[in-house]
């Protein structure tokens, strides 16, 4: 199938064609079709499958069409995300599908100079990208209306709940229209998203192109067994084997991220952090460096677990374990995307056996083994707590101030390798997976 048969209108299809998008995705030939007739979409799919797309062309098919100006300070169509980063991204994207028509396209998230935005938004805007807490500054404001916004976009809905922004939804969602669209699109379905969905739309089509809560099977994953002191050695070590290809490296905390930063680049490597004590600047312009290849490594909360696009990654790598078992899939998809091959690393302390058992129940898989042997999980043992660096509700992205920084020294490995074998899940019962 091609968009030609989706019923796209030849003039967004040429935009496309420009952009060498030919073909659509599994969820973009699912969804769109519903989405053009008007159903309320509830979309699961995994991350960097063309999720955007999917949401995004139905949309500018039916603006271009009603050929309807917005009025001063009213928004057509409103995606809301949960960081920053992925707002950009959307907003990227859907600025792109627009090129040469009459639609406007506005980016509002924390961190950036609120008085432009107000000054973007006065003469309305067809298609507003979002985050929740930056959008409610605005509607204090009075610089927004949404009583004429027809069209509602939940994207990363599961990141949405687990960040704390269903307070911030239950706010917003009684403003808009109340003849209105809604399309929900998610890379996993906690049982809380089953609520969500019911609350917020009516009669949804499903559509899933693959089971909540699992990988992309081009990312080939490992996990080394190694002890909390001896990470930073083995994470060099491992990265010195591809100084030319692009890096993530996850850890749970800004301070944590920021001191991981500084000591790669003290071993040589081109590095940058980001993460929500860092201006939205700073962080834009170390997206930017990584993007254009000058810096190869990148540390980052979890704020950069979804919404990177980024063709050219070719690992990721866990320092920290995630606290949430399915931000683990959201992370090892910044690698892989478009079809390409790419790699995930786990780097396991014995106090993250309980999260690695999460994650291996959440993805109904087991991670073959690189070196080291499972730690036994202690009687009593818990999960770490939340470290923060997720991001908040006022700013799209920013964490808690939890100091667990990376501690260098020790020899990496802890234990005999274990050949890349399939190894036996690790006994002991931790908490279900979120």
């Amino acid at each position: 199938m091609d968009f030609d048969m989706l019923g796209l209108a030849p003039r967004l299809i040429n935009v496309l064609k420009e952009q060498g998008i030919t073909d659509p995705t599994p969820i973009q030939t699912q969804a769109i079709p519903h989405a053009m007739n008007g159903r309320d979409v509830m979309g699961l799919a995994q991350t960097g499958t063309g999720k955007t797309a999917a949401f995004g062309l139905p949309m500018i098919h039916a603006l271009m069409k009603a050929g309807v100006k917005p009025n001063p300070k009213t928004v057509r169509g409103l995606i809301l995300a949960p960081t920053r980063e992925l707002a950009k991204q959307i907003s990227d994207n859907l600025t792109a599908y627009t090129k040469g028509s009459h639609l406007k396209v506005a980016l509002v998230v924390g961190g950036a100079g609120i008085v432009a935005q107000t000054k973007r938004l006065a003469g309305g805007v067809d298609l507003l990208v979002a985050t929740p807490g930056r959008l409610i500054d605005l509607l204090d404001r009075r610089a927004v209306r949404l009583d004429e916004t027809i069209y509602l976009v939940l994207d990363e809905a599961d990141q949405m709940l687990d960040m704390g922004f269903i307070h911030a939804l239950r706010q917003i969602a009684p403003l808009l229209a109340k003849d209105r669209q809604t399309m929900m699109f998610s890379a996993t379905m906690p049982k809380l998203m089953s609520e969500l969905a019911g609350t917020y739309l009516n009669d949804p089509v499903r559509v899933q192109v693959n089971p909540p809560g699992q990988a992309v099977k081009k990312i080939n994953q490992s996990v080394h067994f190694v002890a909390q002191a001896a990470k930073t050695d083995l994470l060099v070590e491992l990265l010195d084997k591809h100084r030319d290809e692009l890096a993530i490296v996850f850890g749970r905390t800004k301070h944590g991220c920021e001191k991981l930063s500084k000591v790669l680049e003290k071993k040589g490597f081109a590095a940058a952090s980001i993460h929500g004590n860092k201006s939205q600047g700073q962080r834009q312009r170390a997206l930017e460096a990584f993007k254009a290849g000058k810096v190869r490594v990148l540390v980052a909360t979890d704020v950069a677990a979804r919404g990177l696009d980024i063709p050219d990654v070719r690992f990721v790598y866990n320092y920290d374990l995630p606290n949430v078992a399915e931000n683990y899939v959201h992370r090892i998809g910044r690698t892989a995307r478009a079809g390409a091959d790419g790699s995930a690393v786990a780097l396991v302390a014995p106090d993250e056996m309980i999260e690695l058992q999460d994650i291996e129940k959440a993805m109904k898989d087991s991670i073959p083994v690189a070196s080291g042997r499972p730690w036994e999980i202690q009687p009593g043992q818990k999960k770490r707590p939340n470290g923060g660096g997720g991001g908040g509700r006022r700013g799209g992205g920013g964490g808690g101030n939890r100091n667990s920084a990376p501690r260098a020294g020790g020899k990496p490995g802890g234990g005999k390798p274990g050949g890349g074998q399939k190894r036996r899940r690790p006994r002991g019962k931790g908490p279900k997976a979120a």
